[in-house]
């Protein structure tokens, strides 16, 4: 499902034109984005938590050549789904 597919059917749920949908999705993800940029957890109870992690800088080694190489510091995004989604796919088996 793209973005689009997306806003049609959070539109449709919300009795929504697809532009309004469309609107409300753009939002979401934006405050998900700016609220992680913050560096603070997105937390919806039964659907699951977004939250940035730091990996740390480390040492590694061309695969290619095997010269060392330095890795900088870095921040990636974690996902953990919460009960009711965790719940809702292992009902699907």
């Amino acid at each position: 499902m793209n973005k689009m597919e997306l806003s049609a059917q959070v539109a449709a749920k919300a009795g929504l034109s697809k532009k309004d949908g469309e609107k409300v999705v753009i939002a979401l993800f934006d405050t998900i984005v700016e609220t992680l940029k913050k560096e603070e957890r997105v937390q919806v109870v039964g659907f699951g938590t977004f939250e940035t992690k730091t990996r740390p800088a480390r040492k590694a080694r061309n695969p290619r050549t095997g010269e060392p190489i330095d890795i900088a510091e870095s921040k990636a995004v974690s996902f953990k789904p919460g009960k009711g989604l965790r719940d809702a796919l292992a009902g699907e088996g």
